[in-house]
């Protein structure tokens, strides 16, 4: 599997297919082309770009869009979607992307959430949890953390690394976060984990 940064939460999944997860509006995704699937896990902007998403749809006419529920009929501008709910299995060429999850992590208080998917790659190969601490169901190789976010202080980043103890962690969800590498290093060194920060735009095979 290869992966590449694409900032923020954007994350480009390589396997025999191309998949590109949370495509929002701190992230650089606009020349991707041979794309097969964009999966959205939930509405918030720094997530899914609605009027870039289309753009991007329109080059890459053989990509499928898949939204978790509350996206399909709160964002303007974005194209007809596919709703994928948890429990649900979709297929890419070889590759398999089960649904987990649920609900986005708390921000405040009682204060209701959105809905919030999680995909798992190729039963346990890559977990992106969206902003959620949801764990994947069994071993993970390479599992996507936050590591900044109104609803995330580093502490819990770092309790759920532990909780779901990948091969290797890779932060995400930073561009609002003025030293990253700061907290990608508190992540390793305090989970005890090996912690991947990967480079902005450059492949990575782990």
């Amino acid at each position: 599997m290869q992966l590449t940064h694409l900032g923020h939460a954007c994350l480009l999944v390589e396997t025999d297919v191309r998949l590109l997860i949370d495509p929002g509006t701190m992230s650089d995704f606009a020349a991707l082309t041979e794309l097969d699937a964009v999966l959205v896990t939930h509405q918030h902007r720094d997530h899914v770009d609605a009027a870039r998403v289309a753009a991007l749809l329109t080059a890459n006419p053989g990509a499928r869009l898949i939204v978790d529920p509350d996206s399909a009929g709160s964002l303007d501008g974005l194209p007809t979607a596919e709703v994928a709910r948890p429990g649900e299995r979709l297929t890419f060429g070889r590759t398999t992307v089960d649904v987990h999850g649920g609900l986005h992590a708390a921000v405040y208080g009682p204060i209701p959430g959105c809905t919030n998917n999680a995909y798992l790659v190729d039963d346990g190969a890559f977990f992106h949890p969206g902003d959620s601490f949801a764990l994947p169901p069994g071993e993970v190789d390479v599992l996507a953390v936050a590591i900044d976010g109104p609803w995330l202080k580093i502490a819990e980043a770092v309790d759920y690394v532990r909780a779901a103890r990948p091969r290797v962690a890779v932060p995400m969800h930073e561009g609002e976060t003025a030293d990253p590498a700061k907290y990608a290093g508190m992540l390793g060194a305090f989970s005890e984990i090996p912690t991947h920060r990967l480079t902005a735009g450059e492949p990575t095979a782990l």
